[in-house]
Order: C-alpha cells, then sequence, then structure tokens
C-alpha cells in the first residue's frame, strides 16, 4: 500500500513537471510566429498545446530511451525519480523567472543523475548512454539546426529581393504552417520525456516489466499535461526568444521553423533525448546570420551559460532532494515542502511583473536593455567572419556594389536591414 501511494506522489509530480515542460517551453514553437503576427499570442499557444498533445502520442522511442536508458532502472527507485523531478522543477521555475530559454529536458535528467548518484552511486548511472544521446546531441543539432537556418534565410532573401511587396505576407502564411509542425515535433520529442519517466517510476516498483512502451493512460496524461502547460502561455521565455534575441522577420521565421522541425524529428526517431530549446534557439540565432541583421549576443551568451549551468545545477538540486528523500517519509515531506515553497515564492515574485498574450511583443522601455539592432557581433568571431561574406554576397545577388546604399531596395520585400 505505500508503494502504491508512493508512486502515485512520484506520477503527480512527473505531471507538474510535465506542465512546467509545457509553459517553459511554449515559445520554442511560437516565439517567431507571435514576433513576425503570423499567429495572434492566444492562438498561437492553443494550436501548439493541441499539436503537442498529438505529437506525444505519434512516438515512444525517447520515452524508452528515458525509462531504460539513461540510468539503471534496477538499481532506482519511486523516491530517486521524485528527487529528480525536484530539482527540474525548481530549476525550471527560476530560469522561467528570467525569461532564460534553458532545456526543460536536461533539467530533468540533471536531476535524475544528482539523484541517482547520491543514492545509488555510479554504477546506477548508464554513462556511454548519456553521452551518445544527450550530450552529443546537445553540442551537434544547435549547430546543424543553425547552419541549415543561415543557408535557408540567405536564399530566401535573395530569391525574393526583387519580388513584390507581398513576399513577406506569403512567408507569414508559411509560418503558421511550419509553427505548427514545430510544436508537433516538440510534443514527439518533450512530451515523451515525462512518459519515460512515469515508466521508469513503474517498473522500479515492480509494476511494469523492463524494456516496455509506455501505458496507454500514461501516454495520455503525459499528453494532456504538457498541452495544458504550453496552453498556459510561458509568455517570458516567449518575448526572449522572439523579439530579445534577433528581430524576425517572415522569413526567418520561417526558415528557423522549418530547420527546428527537421532536427526535432530525426531526433525523435532516433530516440536522442534532445533539448528542443537547443534546436530552436540554433535555428534563431542562424537565420539572423543569414539575414545578416543584428543578434544580442549578450542575451545569446545568458542563454549560453544557462545551458552549460543546467545538467550540474539541476543534479546537485537532485542530489540534495535525494538524500533528504532517502531519509524516509519525514524527508520527502521535507522535499515536498521545499518544492512548494520555492514554486510560490517564484510565482510572487514572477506576478510583481507580469509578461502575458497583451504585452509579450512590447519592447523594453528606453534604456532598460539594449536592443538587438545596437549588438553587433563581437569582432573576430566566426559570427561577425559569417555576417561580412553573406552581407557581401547578398550585395553582389541583389547587384550592388560593396558599400552601396541598401536602402535602396525594395521594402515591402522584407528584404533589407
Amino acid at each position: 500500500m505505500m508503494t502504491l501511494a508512493l508512486v502515485v506522489i512520484v506520477v503527480i509530480t512527473a505531471l507538474v513537471f510535465d506542465f512546467t515542460n509545457g509553459f517553459h517551453d511554449s515559445s520554442n514553437a511560437m516565439a517567431t510566429s507571435v514576433a513576425t503576427g503570423a499567429f495572434k499570442p492566444r492562438t498561437a499557444v492553443a494550436v501548439a498545446a493541441v499539436l503537442n498533445v498529438v505529437g506525444a502520442c505519434l512516438s515512444t522511442e525517447v520515452a524508452k530511451t528515458i525509462s531504460s536508458g539513461i540510468v539503471n532502472d534496477s538499481l532506482v527507485t519511486p523516491t530517486m525519480v521524485f528527487a529528480g523531478l525536484a530539482g527540474a522543477i525548481i530549476w525550471n521555475l527560476v530560469t522561467w523567472l528570467l525569461g532564460l530559454p534553458s532545456s526543460s529536458s536536461h533539467a530533468m535528467f540533471g536531476g535524475l543523475i544528482g539523484a541517482v548518484l547520491v543514492t545509488a552511486g555510479h554504477n546506477g548511472v548508464h554513462w556511454g548512454v548519456i553521452i551518445s544521446k544527450i550530450v552529443l546531441p546537445a553540442l551537434v543539432a544547435p549547430f546543424v539546426a543553425g547552419v541549415a537556418a543561415a543557408v535557408s534565410t540567405w536564399c530566401a532573401y535573395r530569391i525574393t529581393s526583387h519580388s513584390v511587396t507581398h513576399a513577406s505576407r506569403s512567408f507569414q502564411m508559411g509560418q503558421r504552417v511550419s509553427a505548427s509542425m514545430v510544436a508537433l515535433a516538440h510534443g514527439t520529442s518533450d512530451g515523451q520525456k515525462t512518459m519515460g519517466i512515469i515508466t521508469l517510476v513503474l517498473v522500479a516498483a515492480g509494476m511494469q516489466e523492463p524494456g516496455t512502451h509506455p501505458h496507454w493512460w500514461v501516454i495520455a496524461l503525459a499528453g494532456g499535461a504538457i498541452g495544458l502547460g504550453t496552453y498556459s502561455g510561458g509568455w517570458r521565455i516567449m518575448r526572449t526568444m522572439g523579439s530579445r534575441l534577433v528581430k524576425v522577420e517572415p522569413p526567418q521565421g520561417f526558415c528557423a521553423e522549418t530547420a527546428s522541425t527537421v532536427a526535432i524529428l530525426a531526433s525523435s526517431h532516433l530516440g536522442f533525448g534532445l533539448s528542443t530549446t537547443h534546436v530552436c534557439t540554433g535555428s534563431i540565432l542562424g537565420s539572423g546570420v543569414g539575414r545578416r541583421t543584428k543578434v544580442n549576443w549578450s542575451i545569446a551568451g545568458q542563454m549560453g551559460s544557462a545551458w552549460i549551468a543546467t545538467l550540474p545545477c539541476a543534479a546537485v538540486v537532485g542530489a540534495l532532494a535525494g538524500w533528504l528523500a532517502e531519509r524516509g517519509i519525514v524527508g520527502m515531506l521535507i522535499v515536498s515542502a521545499l518544492l512548494v515553497a520555492a514554486a510560490v515564492a517564484i510565482l510572487a515574485k514572477a506576478n510583481r511583473n507580469k509578461v502575458h498574450r497583451d504585452n509579450v511583443n512590447d519592447t523594453p522601455a528606453p534604456g532598460a536593455e539594449r536592443t538587438v539592432e545596437d549588438v553587433p557581433a563581437p569582432a573576430g568571431t566566426v559570427a561577425h567572419e559569417a555576417e561580412l561574406v553573406l552581407d557581401d554576397a547578398r550585395e553582389r545577388g541583389a547587384g550592388l556594389l560593396p558599400g552601396q546604399d541598401r536602402g535602396q531596395r525594395l521594402t515591402g520585400s522584407g528584404v533589407g536591414p
């Protein structure tokens, strides 16, 4: 009876994490479409929510990686999973408060790894799987998606540089399809991760055979939780992704979303625990380089720091929670109380400066922060050299001499600074 009660508590905690994953990562699919006006904010999150649920039901390869790949399910207990989820939830809420699009997936992995290490030792973690299916994809996928977005954006602007003035509107309409595909792909990836966690709990409690697929009710609950979280908005991170990182135009948004969709779907098919946040951010940065617009490298640097810190920070919190939770029912209650207290404190602080659907695209007050137009790529960096090469190529493609005023281009085509 005690085991069943513990499993129920952990399953509920996993669904809470899934909800935070939804509102934390809703910006992945819809930030650029909201920024360009392709979707109204509330319509965007509604469409993303529905497609997240659909995507979560399409495949279970990622769920199998989580449930039987990254940790030794014979050594894992429901208590360890609970502690790992506590670390992931706190990290998600902190980065949401700061408006930093960190990886919910890596927060979950880090929290689980920390909890397992402190209770079962290093033998409880499959380091080879973590390197091959989590760490390496995290390094490679954003770069690949960024290059694809940069090349396709450059081609899109070159093709439409002398076109009629409704070219931007056509791309805006295309964004509605491409953004929807990102939402679907996000469901096939992140929607499955909580399924994997719940399946891991059931296996650890002896309620399911190791290596088996998630039950239908697990798929339904996990899909519904991430859908509800997505519908709630996550406006703080959406503002960062849509307007503070790069000034996005419809052709950029379309190319970035298409590149993200391909990368995410491919990784889901291969069972990689890929961060959709990393992929979408890489695509947006690449689209900025491809258009030869300014990127806020300061914000990009903050995001990179958050990416690096996510796994170890969540692991530390997960380890502390795991140590407490293993002390028995009193430890579980302490972890639960601390989790609730941290969530209430973060939400109270967020309410003092709300970001919602009506102000998600508002520009900051003068002097509050630098805009993307004011932030050039640092001289001597790869990004700076790429901008110079692409700019020269675009000028030649448009029939301009190097240095000639690009303001002479057609203003309605979406081309130019």
